[in-house]
């Protein structure tokens, strides 16, 4: 077992037995369940709206080789300067370089996990920058130098006191846990950190080819600022965040803000072009875009998983999760949690690295059902086991594995074993909880049910017996033949 592994199990064994922080987590996502429903019944039909959501995406990713570059032209046409980033070491040299060309001082943020994904700020506090998050969430996070815990809601496990006293402690605060207080506390930081950066580093929830734009979705007006603000402008974009007009916008952002936090529309939706022209008044002298693979062509080529790729990073599927919201979020060990970060951290970080994570499941299906564009979230789990035990199996795969399909192509194997349980369970008794246990994990948090006293064919075949007894011993009741026609009736 890889140290990524045990660090997990550790991690989310540790989240699992606090039981205190599960309900509030409960309680939390609780109410996003109770609001989507609300707002999902204004559409005309949500199911339709999927299937066109689904279907946009996935003929913008059949076709991602034209529209990124209609994209790139479009932009460079306005004096845009587009990097094409092979993998993170080349999307974080280039953007270290256009910090170090402007002898930026301080860097303000919008939210952009794909900036978590690439490990940017450590990158950049590293070479002495002050690098400043300045959505709220991800601001608090990072003062408590933690990763985001959900990629729509990075502090959602931290209460309302943990909060005041982290501005207590880092703004000399007077304690007031009022959340109107604490928000203003962090405004009032905030506001001079935008006058003061010298770069507004974005990401992009959307890339539009028709039209040559980003598009930003948020609720706080904090990406305006980081655009509006400072003189040079950074955004880092996946590829397959591309889609190919700006119509496909009308379904896609009313669909992102009630998947995501069951809003009909988040409170700002922005686009950007290039940089500031002669006439307009604000906005940056240079525009700078990343266009980030890291692995996500490798996805592409792949015609059983691609459709992971048209995920529009709602949280959805976390938020019904019942492994989310019994582990969290810190426990996966990587920027993207939940079941979409469980089928696409392995095709982006390894296969056998971060194989654990598709084992992490119940395979329920809630995630697949809730995803506004119809990602088969929990068959893309099954086959990241498949592959990875393909790939690399090891012993225990090769002797459990093999011994399950030996089984199960015998039937009377089958049927034995399966009369001989209950005198195996009674033998195994003594050694439960032991090491000696093969169910020891299992029993540590569950109770191992003692196996049915009949089995279904056995039941069946005492039925069918029972039946056939019942008819047979029914009286025969004599058949009647039919009248003969009246005279002079037609046959």
């Amino acid at each position: 077992m890889s140290a990524i592994t045990d660090e997990f199990h550790r991690a989310a064994g540790s989240v699992a037995d606090d039981d205190d922080q599960r309900a509030f987590m409960r309680k939390a996502l609780g109410g996003y369940e109770h609001t989507r429903a609300g707002t999902e019944a204004r559409f005309t039909s949500w199911q339709a709206a999927r299937d066109a959501a689904a279907a946009l995406k996935w003929d913008a990713l059949e076709n991602l080789h034209a529209l990124i570059q209609q994209f790139v032209d479009k932009l460079e046409k306005r004096g845009v300067k587009v990097c094409w980033a092979e993998d993170a070491v080349q999307a974080r040299s280039y953007i270290l370089e256009v910090v170090r060309a402007h002898q930026a001082r301080s860097i303000i943020k919008s939210k952009c996990m794909t900036s978590e994904e690439i490990h940017l700020n450590e990158l950049l506090e590293h070479e002495g920058f002050n690098v400043i998050e300045s959505d709220l969430g991800e601001y608090i996070v990072q003062l408590r130098k933690e990763a985001p815990y959900h990629f729509v809601f990075p502090s959602m496990h931290l209460r309302r006191g943990q909060i005041d006293d982290l501005f207590v402690e880092k703004h000399g605060y007077v304690s007031n846990e009022d959340p109107e207080a604490l928000t203003m506390e962090a405004r009032r930081v905030l506001r001079r950190k935008y006058l003061e950066a010298d770069i507004g580093f974005t990401g992009a929830n959307f890339g539009i080819a028709e039209t040559g734009m980003i598009s930003i979705t948020e609720n706080e007006g904090n990406a305006r600022l980081t655009t509006a603000l400072p003189k040079v402008h950074i955004a880092l974009m996946g590829i397959e965040k591309i889609i190919p007009t700006l119509d496909d916008l009308a379904l896609l952002l009313p669909m992102l803000a009630t998947a995501g936090t069951g809003q009909q529309l988040t409170c700002y939706n922005s686009q950007y072009s290039g940089p500031r022209s002669g006439d307009e008044p604000d906005g940056p002298e240079e525009f700078h875009l990343v266009l980030l693979d890291n692995h996500r062509t490798r996805l592409l080529a792949d015609p059983e998983q691609r459709d992971a790729l048209r995920c529009i990073r709602c949280g959805a599927c976390l938020n019904v999760c019942p492994i989310f919201k019994n582990i969290g979020g810190h426990s996966y060990g990587t920027t993207y949690q939940g079941p979409i970060g469980a089928v696409i951290t392995p095709h982006l970080r390894g296969l056998q690295d971060w194989k654990h994570l598709s084992h992490a499941s119940s395979l329920c299906g809630a995630c697949t059902e809730t995803c506004p564009v119809r990602i088969d979230l929990h068959h893309h789990l099954l086959r990241n086991r498949r592959n990875a035990a393909k790939a690399a199996p090891t012993m225990f795969e090769r002797v459990v594995y093999g011994a399950f399909a030996g089984v199960m192509r015998r039937p009377w194997l089958y049927r034995t074993l399966t009369k001989g349980s209950r005198f195996l369970n009674w033998l195994g008794k003594p050694v439960a909880g032991t090491v000696l246990d093969p169910v020891r994990a299992w029993r540590r948090t569950r109770t191992l049910p003692d196996p049915a006293k009949q089995s279904f064919k056995d039941y069946w075949k005492q039925h069918r017996k029972a039946g056939d007894a019942v008819r047979a011993s029914a009286p025969t009741v004599p058949t009647v033949p039919p009248a003969p026609p009246a005279a002079g009736a037609q046959s």
